[in-house]
């Protein structure tokens, strides 16, 4: 008997068209290691999205830079090569107004972030993503950034003078320890431990969280508790795969997204109280800087800003404002 004979339109359908509804799946690449808070919110996020998006789509999660580094995934975002993403820093390469998250000193805390995100956030700095291709969904969080090396303790700005420190891809970072006197080079994520261990970088600056989880403790014997910058996360989708998804596939990430800032700041909270201990005990010495004389020293950074950036300063004044 002919195939055609005993197969109905709707078997065919099944067999031959069952790739036009096959599950999307949503790659969304981090650059954190196992154990850190973004491999922690990233899979968070993944497992509490596809509980409710079903057979629709699946948000698989490739952390340790298996898909690129900061720069390389936000490039893979706007050509559509990776669906989302967890920049941080890097976001002030991409949108100039992002560097207000780069001022020394700027956030006091979550509950102050929490009023920058409400206030200034969604209305001035998102939509300047998206001119660029990136859809935010949500605001997270890096952390609150600490130095650490393998030189001497750091003290006052004038400690960091020669010191051979790694930074993220971001010009203001850069700028602001060069304003205190050490010598910033960019790099790579996946790429400092053994810059560290080698000698090609005496230092970095990162929250707890991506100092233990990447181990930078086995090559580096100083932890200064700067607090110097408090960087966010941004969960981002690229505006090429947003416009191909579902209403209700966009509808249940964007909500998912923000719904998970709360897991997020839970978590960050209780990694800042309990890995300064688990540092402390694999043998770095800690040490509490004089952050007013980081203040002081910080000044020519905003002053910069304001001037290079148009409509940064009425941002940052009302960052600060919000803090009081």
């Amino acid at each position: 008997m002919q195939l055609k004979k005993w197969l109905c339109p709707a078997t065919l359908a099944v067999l031959f068209c069952g790739n036009a509804y096959a599950q999307v799946e949503i790659k969304f690449g981090h650059v954190g290691e196992p154990g850190s808070l973004f491999a922690a919110s990233a899979e968070e996020f993944a497992k509490r999205a596809n509980a409710k998006l079903g057979a629709k789509a699946k948000v698989v999660v490739f952390g340790s830079s298996q898909l690129g580094g900061d720069k390389e995934l936000l490039q893979k975002l706007k050509l559509g090569t990776v669906d989302m993403a967890l920049p941080s820093t890097v976001m002030s390469s991409e949108a100039d107004l992002f560097g207000v998250f780069e001022m020394p000193y700027l956030v006091k805390d979550r509950k102050h972030m929490g009023r920058i995100e409400k206030e200034v956030f969604w209305s001035k700095l998102a939509p300047e993503a998206e001119k660029k291709g990136l859809k935010i969904l949500a605001v997270w969080e890096n952390g609150y950034r600490h130095i650490t090396n393998s030189k001497r303790p750091i003290n006052t700005p004038e400690d960091l003078k020669g010191i051979k420190l790694r930074v993220p891809e971001g010009k203001w970072r850069v700028k602001m320890f060069q304003a205190y006197g050490a010598n910033p080079s960019p790099m790579k994520f996946s790429e400092v431990f053994t810059a560290l261990q080698t000698g090609v970088m005496d230092g970095q600056e990162n929250p707890f969280t991506q100092i233990y989880s990447a181990k930078f403790q086995e090559a580096q014997k100083y932890l200064s508790l700067t607090g110097h910058v408090y960087t966010p996360g941004y969960a981002t989708v690229g505006a090429k795969k947003w416009a191909t998804l579902p209403a209700d596939v966009r509808k249940i990430l964007e909500d998912t997204a923000k719904e998970t800032q709360a897991f997020v700041y839970a978590t960050a909270e209780k990694g800042d109280n309990e890995l300064l201990g688990k540092l402390k005990a694999a043998g770095m010495q800690v040490n509490t800087p004089n952050k007013d004389a980081f203040i002081a020293a910080s000044k020519p950074v905003y002053e910069d800003f304001a001037k290079e950036v148009a409509g940064s300063k009425e941002i940052i004044d009302r960052a600060i404002a919000l803090g009081k």
